[in-house]
């Protein structure tokens, strides 16, 4: 009997969380396999109950709308959500699911605890566009050379 393996479409890497200023951001980096639509869900559990901050899945709740919009970049989505409190503390889920996936949803948590938090790095902005990191890296040898001819 032929057994039929089933493959995830796509698959949560990372979860991490770091602070922006006064916004809480929260960033899901996936492995994407397929072209299928991915829809996503980001939540809070706090005091044992589950709070939807912002999705394509299901519906957002009210006190989230407002202060809460993801953006999403190749294989990384951002949950930023503003005016980040004490309040906003909890476990942070991220949710995917790919249209026609039938290996269910990829799950990732994080705990947020607003004194923990980093700031987030700059550099990440620098990855985000692809473009500065090939010019710099692409202009290395051209800077070693001149050092070299000026000697």
């Amino acid at each position: 009997l032929p057994v039929l393996q089933v493959a995830h479409c796509q698959m949560i890497r990372d979860l991490s969380a770091c602070l922006l200023g006064q916004s809480l951001r929260v960033d899901c980096h996936y492995e994407n396999k397929t072209s299928n639509p991915l829809t996503y869900e980001f939540s809070i559990t706090k005091d044992s109950r589950k709070h939807v901050i912002h999705s394509t899945i299901s519906v957002s709740e009210n006190a989230y709308r407002a202060r809460a919009n993801v953006t999403m970049h190749k294989n990384l989505l951002h949950l930023y959500l503003q005016s980040f409190t004490t309040t906003d503390e909890g476990v942070y889920t991220c949710e995917l699911k790919a249209t026609n996936d039938y290996t269910g949803n990829q799950i990732k948590n994080i705990t947020v605890i607003k004194d923990k938090l980093e700031k987030c790095a700059g550099f990440s902005l620098l990855i985000q566009n692809t473009s500065w990191l090939l010019l710099l890296l692409l202009s290395l040898p051209l800077l070693q050379a001149v050092d070299f001819v000026s000697l």
